[in-house]
């Protein structure tokens, strides 16, 4: 069976703890956790999820932002 994937925006601000896991964009069902994930670069971590449902693909990326300590 092959694979159905796109690429979701990643300028979303974090929701609330608790409130953070993805959900299908085709049958609203809640994700647990990812298939795979990767660094694309030294500061953009992407994520493969798949609908346990109804079996959509998508991927998440993620820009993770440095903290300097003085």
């Amino acid at each position: 069976m092959p694979a159905i994937a796109e690429i979701q925006s990643t300028t979303l601000p974090r929701p609330a703890r608790g409130s953070d896991l993805p959900t299908c964009p085709v049958c609203a069902d809640t994700m647990i956790a990812a298939e795979a994930s990767a660094y694309l670069s030294d500061n953009v971590i992407g994520h493969l999820w798949s609908c346990d449902t109804c079996g959509y693909g998508f991927v998440t990326k993620y820009v993770v932002r440095r903290i300097v300590c003085n």
